[in-house]
């Protein structure tokens, strides 16, 4: 083994020395003092094996290190990786409207009078995009008003801080405020790891997890492995932050990092922004990461101080500087390195239908025409919580100031998403947003609109079967995913290229060499963009309308009111106790290749059921293609009729018959959506059974009482048809030896013509996740255990 670097030893005294910050940032700065003494105590029972940056954020926050790491010895890390059930204490929680609502609804069970940890709801989700601000805002204000209501009521009652609909996009909004180096976050929404841009931990998770954090429940977490992307080199030209992820993505697929942490490192990272190193981060949830993130530097100084929070930016570099916090250790190990010459690196376009099919720019024009791809590009979206930066749109308002030089204007529609009121103040104060108007772009309001299916797109009939092409600068793309068009394919790339293919609209043009004929009959080409870090006058704060108050408190007297009457909001019932018996089920249908929580759960029309259980169930798996038939959203009765697949579910509820679903590779990848658990758990289902699953969606599985289980023999899928039964033979004994019964249970299979056959299935169920299951669910058993106390 490789020696360690000696550790200082320090004690509680020398590490609060860390300089304090003022009243208004004291909820925002992490704990660093406290995060050091645990880690002292790490050090001691690992005997000083030099960790990774991911691993001292991650062990810092344990709420028992003993616990978590005594049973291993010493230098127990490299085993620990992938095998040990951490238990985490996170600083903070961040909620989007759409998942806050069901978070919500679960933490009011639990009869707690606030949060104890800094929580917040973002409402991003829930405005339409369509014709600008003025226009989209008021509108889904008033279409969203009870939810909103809701929500605020939540946030007054539970000393919850409030950004209301209009504020900014959950990501970017929590960049500028929250993330900080060393911070461990849980936030409802796939895209939470954005943070990491920031040095901090921050990871997606379903509503049910970050109850626990809001309730002060260790969270767990399955310690992740961790892979090194060694940066080298350094962009240029055309090339931006995003081709790093969209590469990245390329290489590792949608689930070549599911259990890993992405850390960056190397000398390629300095020359990265904060914003940047955000859209990295970003975008890891692609490719099933934990989380990803960024050592502390230079460029998280200057944005620190550019946002106003210079004093934690201080504390910070006491924390690195005398503490050797917040970077890797000298000879920490990876399990896997991947490097990336940002020198050579050429710009990316993703899709379609999967944010890992990844071509370069200078292949794109002849790929598009091998796989049949639309020549004519219909619309290009830039922003989101992705790609809007003001450093994104500084390189972008430069593109378009070349082209408007040239007397061009765009050949197609042009949306424009900023991030928050910072952002989008920002740019109107220096102009940038005036240069995007006057050439015809839309500037849609502050929030998340098509990235997340909230698009009233008019330039393609809703009903079309005609298949077009967009350019964004999102981070996702699966089908149907931004207007509902399952025959829209969306290719994720740099804001840049989405901007200089709207001159032409045409799959052919490769904007780094390709020339543009100007109306009086000149040849014009792109110069590379340029744009600023920063911008140079500062931040500019926006309209108070959309600021919420600092640190707000509880006020028990504020009524949360929910009607019986009302179709978007729904009071909870407790899902069933496990009564202690095995499982048998019926196979109600085999899923075929890519099944993601949009196919599960889709967003888009259905988001506006977010708060109601029964109502959004009506959606479950309508995006799923049948494995038997090749029918999307087709199920069939025992008697062979068929149904939609929520149709035959609800049926097989009324009928008391619990039922099983059978998928492929990665099920549930995609978005913390908590609903794609929740509604088959609420329609009846007992066991997902798969050749393996996406790390948020197996666990939101596991909070809701549910069974998931992975084939321990891939080729037994293949012998199982719908109709079939599946029960387990030795549940009862895995339940009783808390889940340590070598990760295996038998289960027994009777075909139709009564066949019967006995298989291997793997489960990862850790100790307290068999209590959820007894429970009937996470959030049962942490009621049970506040009416213990």
């Amino acid at each position: 083994m490789l020696s360690a670097r000696a550790v200082v030893k320090r004690n509680l005294a020398t590490f609060s020395k860390i300089p304090s910050v003022s009243k208004d940032l004291q909820s925002r700065v992490p704990p660093y003092a406290k995060l050091l003494t645990n880690l002292e105590k790490v050090h001691k029972i690992t005997n000083n094996t030099p960790l990774t940056l991911a691993e001292k954020i991650l062990y810092s926050h344990l709420t028992n290190p003993e616990e978590s790491l005594g049973g291993w010895g010493v230098s127990p890390i490299r085993d620990i990786r992938g095998q040990e059930y951490l238990k985490l204490s996170p600083d903070r929680v961040a909620m989007q409207d759409a998942s806050a609502q069901m978070a919500m609804l679960q933490f009011m069970t639990t009869g707690l009078p606030d949060t104890s940890v800094p929580t917040s709801i973002h409402c991003d989700h829930l405005v339409v995009g369509k014709n600008g601000e003025e226009y989209d805002l008021p509108k889904s204000k008033e279409t969203n008003k009870e939810v909103f209501d809701f929500l605020e009521s939540c946030a007054k009652r539970y000393g919850i801080t409030f950004w209301g609909p209009g504020s900014g996009i959950i990501h970017q909004i929590v960049l500028e405020n929250y993330s900080a180096p060393g911070l461990m976050m849980l936030g409802t929404d796939s895209h939470t790891p954005n943070a990491g841009g920031l040095g901090a931990i921050a990871i997606g998770v379903g509503g049910a997890d970050a109850v626990d954090a809001m309730t002060a429940t260790p969270w767990e977490l399955k310690a992740p492995k961790i892979v090194g992307v060694k940066l080298t080199g350094k962009l240029s030209g055309w090339s931006a932050p995003k081709d790093i992820i969209t590469t990245i993505a390329g290489k590792l697929t949608v689930r070549g990092g599911t259990g890993y942490i992405l850390e960056y490192f190397g000398e390629g990272v300095d020359s990265l922004s904060c914003t940047g190193m955000a859209t990295i981060c970003n975008m890891g949830a692609e490719v099933g990461a934990t989380t990803s993130l960024f050592p502390y530097n230079d460029a998280h100084r200057r944005y620190l101080a550019a946002t106003g929070r210079k004093e934690i930016a201080n504390a910070a570099d006491v924390a690195l500087n005398q503490f050797n916090f917040l970077k890797s250790d000298e000879y920490a190990q990876y399990d896997d390195v991947l490097e990336i010459n940002l020198s050579d690196l050429e710009p990316t376009v993703n899709g379609p239908f999967t944010p890992d099919l990844s071509t370069k720019i200078s292949d794109y024009a002849q790929t598009s025409l091998e796989e049949n791809w639309p020549q004519d590009i219909s619309v290009g979206l830039i922003g989101s919580c992705t790609n809007s930066s003001y450093q994104d749109m500084s390189r972008v308002v430069d593109l378009v100031k070349q082209a408007a030089d040239a007397g061009l204007k765009p050949k197609i529609p042009f949306f424009v998403t900023p991030g928050s009121e910072q952002i989008r103040a920002t740019l109107e104060r220096d102009g940038i947003m005036k240069t995007f108007t006057d050439n015809g772009a839309i500037v849609l309001g502050n929030a998340c609109g098509p990235c997340i299916g909230q698009w009233d797109r008019g330039d393609v009939p809703k009903d079309t079967k005609q298949t077009n092409s967009i350019f964004t600068s999102f981070n996702r793309n699966f089908r149907a995913r931004n207007d509902g068009n399952r025959n829209t394919m969306n290719f994720l790339t740099s804001p840049e290229i989405v901007t200089a293919m709207i001159y032409t609209g045409d799959a052919q043009f490769n904007p780094l060499k390709d020339s543009i004929t100007t109306p009086d009959g000149k040849q014009f080409t792109f110069t590379a963009p340029k744009g600023e870090e920063l911008p140079q006058r500062g931040f500019e704060h926006g309209r108070d309308v959309f600021y919420p108050e600092n640190d707000p408190k509880p006020n028990a007297e504020i009524p949360v009111k929910v009607s019986p009457d009302s179709d978007r909001l729904q009071l909870l019932e407790p899902f069933k106790p496990w009564d202690g018996k095995e499982l048998k089920t019926h196979v109600l249908l085999k899923v075929k290749g890519k099944c993601t929580t949009d196919h599960i759960s889709a967003a888009g029309v259905w988001l506006k059921y977010k708060g109601h259980l029964e109502n959004i169930s009506y959606n479950t798996l309508i995006g799923a293609q049948n494995y038997e038939t090749d029918e999307v959203n087709k199920a069939y009765d025992l008697d062979g009729k068929g149904y939609d697949i929520p149709g035959l579910m609800m049926k097989w509820k009324d009928e008391h018959r619990p039922w099983v679903v059978l998928a492929e590779h990665n099920y549930g990848e995609g978005s913390a959506r908590e609903h794609a658990a929740l509604s088959p758990r609420y329609l009846g289902g007992q066991i997902i059974l798969v050749k393996s699953f996406a790390r948020i969606h197996e666990t939101n599985l596991k909070k809701q009482g549910m069974l998931p289980l992975t084939f321990a023999n891939e080729a037994d899928f293949d012998r199982i048809s719908s109709g079939d039964v599946i029960e387990t033979v030795n549940l009862a004994d895995m339940v009783a030896k808390d889940g340590d019964n070598g990760g295996e249970i038998d289960v027994k299979v009777t075909k139709r013509n009564g066949e019967t056959f006995t298989i291997k299935a793997k489960h990862t169920m850790s100790k307290d996740q068999i209590n959820f299951f007894k429970a009937g669910s996470a959030i049962n058993y942490i009621g049970q255990q506040r009416r213990k106390n």
